[in-house]
């Protein structure tokens, strides 16, 4: 009888498997005859750093935030096409085994919920609607478009949006001249912002920092050495001016 059971016990997985792909399939199918049309998201990323009184990013971003922008929330950002199989795969099965949501979202999907927001719609379907917009947006603009519309629009914490006001703010200087340390540390804040806050949680920000880094170095941006020296101390006084950070990091 045991046995029997054991058997059994593959076929009702794949069952199931089968069943929720069928399902989200569906969603998906769905999702791409109500979701807008991205063709205004440039505007609308214009549109939503106006409306922080921020100055949207014009320019590309530049290459040491972007590789620690990639190298912490979406490594294989230049190879997906808005929605990144390997992460979409492990959430499924998250979802099947009943863990939990593991994440994965990519840029673009991040970027559709800033700029669509979450809609009306709730769980599973709005993931789906998020995703069919980041397909969307994959399609209608080439990848630097894409960061540079991302760069403009999310919040870096202390009351900073947009990449060039978090250099500016937190570094008295431009998104061009942001040292490896400098880039990583800020990268770093977009996860938690407020509980990274360089100013108000100088150690806290630093230890992510230092993920950011390790993470530059497994996916061969910077050498180890290199990771080492642009680590912060992680003591830095507390300084509403950001004094202490531009002098620690």
């Amino acid at each position: 009888m045991d046995v029997r059971r054991r058997r059994r016990w593959p076929r009702r997985l794949g069952g199931v498997v089968v069943l929720s792909l069928a399902m989200l399939v569906a969603i998906f199918a769905v999702a791409l005859t109500v979701v807008p049309d991205v063709g205004d998201a440039d505007q609308r990323a214009a549109d939503l750093a106006r409306s922080h009184h921020a100055r949207g990013t014009s320019s590309a971003v530049p290459p040491r935030f972007a590789a620690a922008l990639l190298a912490t929330e979406n490594s294989r950002f230049y190879s997906d096409v808005g929605i990144d199989p390997v992460s979409v795969a492990r959430v499924f099965a998250s979802a099947v085994s009943g863990s939990g949501d593991v994440g994965g979202a990519t840029l673009e999907q991040q970027l559709a919920k800033q700029l669509y927001g979450g809609g009306s719609s709730a769980g599973a379907r709005r993931k789906a609607e998020q995703a069919v917009l980041a397909v969307k947006l994959y399609s209608h603009f080439d990848k630097p478009q894409i960061l540079r519309m991302y760069a403009s629009v999310v919040y870096f914490g202390h009351g900073y949006w947009g990449l060039d006001a978090a250099s500016e703010g937190y570094f008295g200087r431009a998104p061009s001249q942001l040292t490896w340390g400098q880039a990583a540390l800020l990268a770093g804040l977009l996860q938690a912002p407020s509980a990274y806050d360089p100013i108000r949680h100088p150690a806290r920000a630093c230890a992510r920092q230092q993920h950011v880094l390790a993470r530059l170095v497994a996916t061969g941006q910077l050498s180890s050495r290199a990771a080492a020296t642009a680590a912060c101390a992680g003591s830095s006084t507390e300084d509403s001016s950001g004094e202490a950070l531009r002098n620690h990091v």
